[in-house]
């Protein structure tokens, strides 16, 4: 059985950083596409950054320069770094993996929250001006 188990989030003031982590059990992270979406409220979730087994990442626009997926697949920990947090931040953020063997873009865009199999229950970041 698949477990994704989010921590680290918090509240920070605007520019402020935090580091999310996810634990995966049941899930060999060098194996597959894992990463990490959002959810305003009201909103869908939206992809923040993913990467495969392989290492290849992939970021939204919002994301990119500011935050870093990493992965430790040792400890099959996957990693958020986020810098340079904006109030436009603050959302709850979800760790989330495809079922091992795909790729995070095969068949249709990264981004798209239908092709991830695996979700944990998420990790409230708020950042306030």
């Amino acid at each position: 059985q698949v477990s994704l188990v989010e921590s680290g989030g918090g509240s920070v003031q605007d520019g402020g950083s935090l580091r999310l982590s996810c634990v995966a059990s049941g899930y060999n992270t060098a194996n597959g596409c894992i990463g990490w979406f959002r959810q305003f409220p009201g909103k869908e979730r939206e992809g923040v950054a993913v990467m495969d087994g392989i290492g290849v990442k992939f970021y939204s626009d919002s994301a990119k320069g500011r935050f870093t997926i990493s992965k430790d697949s040792a400890k099959n920990t996957l990693y958020l770094e986020m810098n340079s947090l904006k109030p436009e931040d603050t959302a709850m953020y979800y760790c989330a993996a495809r079922f091992l063997g795909y790729t995070c873009n095969s068949g249709s865009s990264w981004s798209r929250r239908q092709k991830y199999n695996y979700w944990g229950r998420g990790t409230q970041v708020t950042v306030s001006s």
